[in-house]
Parts: C-alpha cells; structure tokens; sequence
C-alpha cells in the first residue's frame, strides 16, 4: 500500500470512529452507568464531619489512653442494632448448607450421578450436564478443574433444591451418608439428640492486604493475596468460662439458637469471626447485585474506633454518653442503657442479661444500644498511645502483628464508666466472651455528605 492510499484510509476510519461515537471529537470521558447510592437494610446513614474524640471530662481512671483531639471522618452507613442471633445464624446456615451441598456435588460427581437420576444426583455439580453451559463456563471447567485443596472449587452448586434436614426424608443412603459426617458421632450423643459437628462450620475467604501492598511495592500480587479459614459457630461456652461459680448453664443451652433469643445480640464472636461476617455479607449481596446485573457495593466492615466514637456520639460535641449525660439516668429517673448500676444490681434496669438490640431509645443518629448491652468489636488495634499518632482524617491504627483489638461502648456486666462515648477497652482477636457483640459499617458512595456542612 502507497502512503497516499494508507492516509486516505486513516483519514476515512478516523472520520467513521468519530461520526460512530456521537462525541464529535471531543473529549467526554467513558459513559457508564447511573449510581443512585442505596441504604443497605438495617443501617443508617452517618454523615462524614470532624468532632473531638477522647476524654472531654477528667480521666476517672488515670488511663491516659484517649487524650482529646480533633478528627474528621468520611461519611458511612452503619447498622442501627447490634448483629443479632437471629441474622448471625443466616450466616451459620449459609456456612452449614455451602458445605453441605458442596459434600453433597462432589459424592454424585464420584458416583457418577446427575440431576436427572434423583436422589442425590438432584444435587450435582450445575456444570455436570456440559450441553447446557456457556463457551465461558466450559472454557473455565476445562482449564481450572481439579485446583484447590478438594479439586472441585470453581464447580456450580445447584442451589435450586432444598436441603433435606429431617432424617426420614432422605432421599438415598447416598445422602444420609454424607449428612452422616457433619453431625458428632453416635457415642458422643446424649438425651436421644445427635448434634451437628459445629467445627465444621467453616467460612474460608481471600482478601487483599492493600496496607502491606502500598508498603512493599516489590511484592507481587499473590504476596498480598490472603486466605483465611474461620470457624463460624459461637463460642456459646463463654457463657460458663466468663463467670467462675455461676448459674448460667440455661444462657449457654439456649441464648443463640432458641427463637425467644432471636433478636438478641450474638455474643461468643470472636474479632476474627466478626471480620468474616463482614466478608459474606459482601458475599452475599455483591452476589445478588451480579444476578440483576448491578454494580457491586462497597464491602462491609467493622468500623474503625474513630468511626464508632463519632457515631456513638450522635453529633452530641464533648458528651459523656450517647444521650449526653453526664448522668446514665433520665429526668424520670430512669436508665438510659443495660449496664451494671448500684453496685451489681443488674435488675435495676430491668435486665439481667442483655436485651433486644433496638431496646433503649437510639441517639441522634438513630443509634441503639452504642452503649451497654454488649460490648462492640471495631477494627482498631489496642495502643495507649495511638490517639498521639494516628492520622486526623480518617484515623485508623489496626497493626496485624497486634492480637489486642479494641472494643467499645461497655456492657451488661459493666459500670457506667465502660459506657462512657471515649471509654478503650480491649481484647484478643481469637478470644469470645458473652458480653461482646459487633455491628458492620459500610462505606458511603455519592454526593458527599458531612454533618459540619448541614450546620453551616
């Protein structure tokens, strides 16, 4: 081809390409799609805005841990109540059936048997029938099959069939035999009840370490790339453990799985079993926006300590309690939270344990229990002297290497000071007590919203 011929062509697809995209040669950035942020079920949102954090009255307790300073944070959604029993076992099952179904796939896989021999063939592998996949999907068996440590991750569940629970409705030995290994043997059965093996409740999950990434930029991407594996089920012993010479065998029967506890904060939740609630629930709804074709969402997580405090306070400047204070009473003489009062008389607020996680009345921004009843998970790591450090923008002080993770807002079992808004208190990342409990934030995607400018 001449040069004449070769820019007589460019000229004429330049023009095409131009005429073909409507832009007339202008620089208009990429289309994409129309974001109308949404309110995720359940939470509340926290307008961004700078307020003081730390003790504002004098330090009763000479910790010298949360001296006052200013800090600003982003706006967020955040749950109105605590993590209730109720929603924390959704997680459970989800863990449970997963499992379940995915023994259920591999069995009919080995044996042979599809969706159209019955019994436990009606819970094969989606992808077992080849005819009916994608070029993308078949692409994808063929060239991925066989990695991970069962050699099937990556296989379709078919989630479009129940679970069969009740032991008279098995469909074939086929299934009873792998329902068989998720319950504790014969022998270690009592009052004619088998029980599920519970620590094989397990939630695996990857997420990446941006803060090690933007650390070392000579790592590779997998150097980055973490799996965890948790053990989901509540540590429903914590209730005995927590208290020496007590009577509290009927908290540890019933408090997680009885109906009557259902709204209820769960306790016995380690920080590490916090962390992987937050990772499925972004599962679990990342999912559903994929299925109805919608952009992901930001992920859930536990809040940052400067995020609690500032959403414990209401928009309240310098208050000592959620409500204001300084007093844990109202002008009726009433208490504000379920907490420890009057030396240990724990009946005096008309709880002697915890209490429904909307019980109270919320702060100002719509709010309940941000102190009492049980006792929060955040994401922060324990260190005295992190308010001098950190950041005045979205402080956030989480050391990995650091097992001490904050918790925040006190308990039933605590006096009033543990309540107090700017009250540190911490404990392990892998232990659980009966009076600690979490709630998720999400972050906030739009039209920035701050609490200093609706003032202004």
């Amino acid at each position: 081809m001449n040069m004449k011929k070769f820019v007589l062509l460019t000229a004429v697809l330049a023009f095409l390409v131009s005429c073909g995209s409507g832009d007339r040669g202008e620089l208009v950035g990429v289309k994409g799609k129309k974001w109308h942020p949404e309110k995720p079920y359940g939470m509340t949102l926290v307008p961004g805005g700078a307020f003081i954090m730390g003790k504002s009255d004098d330090d009763l307790a000479g910790v010298k841990d949360a001296p006052t300073r200013t800090a600003t944070v982003r706006a967020f959604y955040m749950d109105e109540t605590e993590i209730t029993n109720s929603e924390y076992r959704q997680f459970v099952n989800w863990v449970r059936d997963s499992i379940l179904r995915t023994k259920l796939a591999i069995l009919a896989d080995e044996i042979g048997m599809t969706q159209t021999d019955g019994g436990i063939g009606e819970f094969a592998f989606k992808d077992a029938d080849t005819a009916n996949m994608s070029v993308y999907e078949k692409y994808m068996l063929d060239n991925y099959s066989g990695l991970g440590p069962t050699g099937y991750e990556g296989r379709k569940l078919n989630s479009d069939i129940d679970l069969i629970l009740d032991t008279n409705d098995y469909p074939d030995e086929y299934y009873a035999e792998v329902m068989d290994t998720m319950y504790l043997p014969i022998e270690e059965s009592y009052n004619g009840q088998r029980t599920w093996d519970v620590k094989k409740f397990k939630f695996q999950y990857k997420y990446m370490d941006i803060q090690k990434a933007a650390k070392d930029r000579s790592l590779s991407r997998s150097d980055v790339i973490i799996t965890e594996e948790v053990e989901v089920y509540p540590d429903t012993t914590a209730w005995i453990r927590d208290f020496a010479y007590s009577y509290n065998e009927p908290m540890h029967n019933d408090y997680f799985w009885h109906d009557a506890y259902g709204d209820y904060p769960v306790v016995g939740i380690s920080w590490k079993q916090a962390n992987a609630f937050c990772q499925w629930r972004t599962l679990k709804k990342n999912g559903y926006q994929k299925g109805k074709g919608k952009q992901h969402v930001n992920a859930f997580r536990l809040p940052s300590e400067a995020e609690w405090e500032y959403a414990a306070r209401g928009g309240l400047q310098g208050a000592t309690f959620p409500w204001g204070g300084p007093y844990a009473k109202n002008d009726r003489g009433c208490f504000m939270a379920n907490f420890k009062p009057l030396r240990g008389d724990y009946a005096a607020d008309q709880a002697l344990y915890t209490v429904e996680a909307d019980a109270y009345e919320p702060n100002d921004f719509n709010l309940y229990n941000m102190a009492g009843n049980v006792s929060e998970w955040v994401q922060g790591s324990y260190d005295p002297g992190s308010y001098e450090y950190a950041a005045s923008f979205n402080p956030s002080v989480n050391d990995p290497d650091n097992e001490r993770k904050v918790v925040r807002g006190g308990s039933w079992k605590d006096v009033a000071y543990f309540l107090q808004v700017s009250s540190r208190d911490y404990e392990y990342a892998d232990s659980a007590r009966s009076y600690i409990g979490f709630r998720t934030v999400q972050d906030y995607m739009g039209t920035e919203v701050t609490q200093n400018a609706a003032t202004n």
